[in-house]
């Protein structure tokens, strides 16, 4: 395995995560919680007065320091699940509970972390429970398949049905990307885990025809809009949509993520996600060297927006000593 796409992968994710809209609001809770409550007041006020311009996270008096552009809940997971990797999967997120009574997760993982401290045991962790569907599993099979590791006890404790096939299918295609740094391998591995009857299944393989159809990133992002998202749902993490656009761009893009992250960026409806998942694939693909410095550098430290303990961590010299 190459150490340096393993770098990529991670650092990748990290890239997408933070030019995802959503990284903003994240960060924004290492603020007092009266700037979020006046930001939801600004928010209903435009409502209110039929007011176009539209608030943005804000520091006012405090320290600008974590609206800066960097990563949030996404490299966190990641960053825990790599530090964590040896350990049983169900063990480690009890610990982490026990040390984190602050965290902050998706709805998957509060809900399974409760089942666990009420006693109920993986696989019924993440099958008993309201968003089993989500992609948290597959943010932190990143980890997994850049390490060459099986994700699915991990994805087992807090995921079931699709939640569970789109960690197998991150896990498969970074791992494809990191032994061969060739897009159209990844892809072709995390298909091979997906059957076609499954939504996630069925939608991976359309999104990727369309991106395909359209040739370009950039392009293919209306096609991926109307193929895959019907602006029903009101969360941007359900694995069936996240894990087959970030698949679909990284093809199209030829593993570019200079070219496959702005684009997923591009779907704000699944922005909470995609551009992450993609940018480990693409990261892989090409590298860390291959990321543009700028990005790196804003992209590497851990704010602890949502796993406090890990405020401050460097994700790169994280990555250093895994490789």
């Amino acid at each position: 395995m190459s150490g340096d796409r393993i770098r990529g992968a991670f650092a990748g994710l990290a890239v997408g995560d933070a030019a995802g809209w959503p990284a903003g609001r994240h960060r924004s809770a290492l603020h007092a919680p009266w700037s979020r409550r006046l930001h939801r007041e600004l928010d209903a006020f435009a409502e209110e007065h039929r007011v176009t311009t539209l608030p943005v996270p804000f520091a006012l008096n405090q320290p600008v320091a974590p609206l800066a552009l960097g990563p949030s809940d996404d490299a966190e997971w990641l960053a825990w699940t790599a530090l964590t990797i040896d350990r049983p999967r169900a063990e480690a997120f009890r610990e982490l509970r026990e040390r984190n009574p602050d965290l902050r997760a998706r709805i998957s993982v509060a809900t399974a972390l409760d089942n666990l401290a009420r006693g109920v045991e993986p696989p019924a962790s993440g099958h008993d429970n309201p968003h089993h569907f989500d992609d948290a599993a597959a943010v932190r099979a990143v980890a997994f398949g850049a390490l060459g590791r099986d994700p699915a006890e991990d994805a087992r404790v807090t995921n079931a049905g699709d939640g569970v096939l789109g960690a197998l299918a991150m896990a498969a295609a970074v791992g494809a990307a990191v032994a061969t740094g060739s897009a159209g391998q990844a892809v072709e591995a995390a298909l091979a885990v997906l059957p076609e009857d499954t939504a996630i299944g069925h939608n991976a393989r359309l999104a990727i025809e369309v991106a395909r159809a359209a040739g370009d990133p950039f392009a293919a992002v209306p096609a991926l809009d109307a193929a895959l998202l019907d602006h029903v749902y009101s969360y941007a993490v359900g694995a069936a949509q996240t894990v087959p656009v970030a698949l679909a761009l990284a093809e199209v893009s030829g593993g570019a993520l200079g070219r496959a992250v702005p684009a997923a960026a591009c779907l704000a409806p699944l922005a909470d996600s995609a551009p992450a998942l993609t940018g480990a694939i693409t990261g892989a693909c090409g590298g860390f060297e291959a990321i543009p410095q700028g990005w790196t550098a804003s992209a590497r430290t851990l704010a602890g927006c949502c796993l406090p303990h890990l405020a401050g961590t460097d994700l790169i010299e994280l990555t250093e000593e895994l490789v």
